[in-house]
């Protein structure tokens, strides 16, 4: 049958997109959606779409089941000598054998299902107990449940591969895990349990699971004791028949003894054989057991799709509000720096007493108090007279500016780290990593733009006074001078301040303000003024931004609604599919 290579290309999507899908929040319920991803992942690579582009490939049966339930026993009985292990030690089978034609090895060598199990291929030899297997690229210390034996057996009907799982609830963790792997891969399950066994919860909620993906199943009820087999066979149909499962074959194995091989009676296993052997003899009959299973699979993996759309909704979701948490605490830290710098908290302490320094005496400032009107003739003397130098209040300025913006920074740090330690979504990665600590070089770059910023400034200032004029009054006190007061007009306001402080920063205020509309003019000032703070507001975002990254970092994998869309998007899309193939 030609490939539908629309539906392949659609469904070799999917599986890329599940596979890329990280859920990286820590929320209720997303363990049991991550592992329905790696399971779809899983199925889609050893089923669906080996599958999808072979329907006339061999029917993959698995023979599953409990532990001690007799699968191996089984498969011995159907090919008709011993070729896998049983024995009283658990658990039994380690490594998957998968028994097949010889016509059909070249379905099965290759990666076409199960390509994330290494090929050995074996030979039985002696009575069978024993396989002889020569492990192309197998490593010494390669874990039994990474590779598959391939044993070839005339005895196994061309079109039919039967293949001995692991325990469905071996002791083992990888033997349990890659028994489910080995079902989800299977085409058709033999379901082995025994007349005592048969209710347990394990095996029932695998048949369940079948149910629910309409995969052709067969029952074997083994070790049934003489006598009870129309009864206890009966009681089982009757549990099949409320799980939805009212179409599986059933067979009825009596309990027997075994012969010196631990090999059962041909005739305990050939109403099983022959069904077997009629399905694989009819083409038609095995397309149909794989278009059902296939179809049904199709369906589970749409449904799957859809609760994992879901839960990338609700990562998204989650993700929004730490991110919230993070944008509101370093915009609240933005505001906080503007609001240091423009309330007159930067104009107390030491850069007050440099800019006093620079521009005159004390009896300077007490002149102000007397008359503000004498401040123009004052202005002049700056360009004639000496003033200190300006490197001073500069240095002052970017101290008290640095330690402003590196404490709001800490701030908004610590206030986002306890909102994520508090919340469900973010409590892991608080907890992993100590976010409340800024940057190891977040001070020195913030001494860095403080630093760029002053320049901004003497930039500004040359853009401004190009004109010869202009020019020449800032030659005659100086850009670096110029560019302090204009720093100091920024630190304005007096809101900050109190009592005697208020006067002595306002009348500084006052002097930068006089000095530069003397150079440029009442509206040039109001426009430098304004350039100034917006180049140290876009510096300060720009420095706030690096610790806030800090935390969006964090989210960079938690899906978006875009990303949800596409997935609910492709499960309508594989629905359908499932339709086609007849679900």
């Amino acid at each position: 049958m030609p490939a539908d290579m629309e539906a392949i290309n659609l469904l070799t999507a999917v599986r890329k997109n599940l596979a890329a899908g990280v859920l990286p929040l820590n929320i209720a319920g997303v363990e049991e959606v991550r592992e329905n991803v790696r399971t779809a992942v899983e199925q889609l690579d050893d089923y669906i779409l080996p599958r999808y582009r072979s329907l006339d490939a061999p029917l993959l049966a698995v023979v599953g089941g409990s532990t001690g339930a007799g699968k191996s026993t089984l498969v011995n009985a159907l090919v008709g000598h011993p070729v896998t292990r049983a024995g009283a030690i658990r658990p039994t089978t380690r490594q998957p054998i998968l028994l097949h034609h010889k016509l059909d090895l070249p379905w099965l060598e290759n990666e076409r299902i199960l390509p994330g199990l290494r090929r050995i291929t074996g030979t039985a030899v002696g009575t069978g107990h024993e396989i002889s297997a020569s492990q192309v690229g197998a490593t010494p210390d390669a874990k039994l449940t990474d590779s598959i034996i391939l044993l070839q057996d005339d005895a196994v009907p061309r079109g039919l591969a039967l293949l001995d799982a692991p325990d469905v609830d071996s002791i083992s963790d990888e033997n349990r895990r890659l028994a489910g792997q080995l079902l989800a891969a299977a085409d058709l399950w033999i379901f082995v349990t025994t007349a005592n066994r048969y209710a347990d919860a394990v095996p029932w909620k695998l048949l369940s699971d079948a149910a629910g993906r309409n995969i052709t199943v067969a029952v074997v009820l083994d070790r049934v004791p003489v006598g009870v087999e129309e009864e206890i066979a009966k009681d089982l149909r009757g549990m099949l028949g409320r799980e939805g499962l009212d179409s599986a074959e059933l067979f009825v194995v009596p309990e027997v003894t075994l012969d010196e091989l631990d090999m059962l009676p041909p005739s305990s296993v050939a109403p099983l054989k022959q069904w077997l052997g009629d399905l694989a003899a009819d083409s038609e009959s095995r397309a149909a057991v794989a278009r059902q299973t296939l179809a049904g699979v199709l369906a589970h993996l749409a449904d799957r799709g859809d609760a994992i759309s879901q839960a990338m909704m609700e990562q998204e979701s989650n993700g929004a509000r730490l991110a919230q948490f993070a944008h509101e605490a370093f915009e609240q830290a933005h505001e906080e720096i503007l609001v240091s710098v423009q309330d007159g908290t930067l104009l107390r302490g030491e850069v007050l007493a440099r800019w006093q320094d620079f521009v005159g005496t004390g009896e300077f400032f007490r002149s102000l108090e007397s008359g503000i009107g004498r401040l123009r003739d004052r202005v002049g003397a700056f360009f004639t007279g000496k003033p200190k130098p300006v490197t001073t209040v500069a240095a002052a300025i970017e101290t008290g500016l640095h330690a402003v913006v590196v404490d709001q920074a800490a701030k908004a740090s610590e206030t986002t780290e306890e909102r994520w330690r508090a919340d469900p979504a973010g409590k892991s990665f608080a907890a992993a990593t100590n976010l409340s600590s800024l940057s190891p070089r977040f001070s020195e770059h913030v001494a860095a733009e403080v630093r760029a910023w002053q320049g901004d400034l003497m930039e500004i200032i040359r853009t401004e006074g190009a004109g010869k004029r202009m020019t020449a009054r800032m030659v005659s006190f100086g850009v670096n001078g110029v560019a302090v007061a204009l720093m100091v007009v920024v630190f304005a306001s007096t809101a900050g301040l109190t009592g005697l402080e208020v006067g002595i920063a306002g009348g500084s205020a006052v002097v930068g303000q006089k000095l530069l509309e003397t150079i440029f003019g009442e509206d040039a000032v109001r426009r430098l003024t304004k350039r100034a703070k917006d180049s140290l507001s876009t510096r300060c975002t720009a420095l706030l931004e690096t610790e806030k990254q800090r935390f969006l970092s964090h989210l960079v994998d938690v899906p978006t609604e875009h990303d949800a869309a596409d997935m609910k998007k492709n499960s309508a899309a594989v629905r359908r599919l499932a339709r086609e193939q007849g679900a």
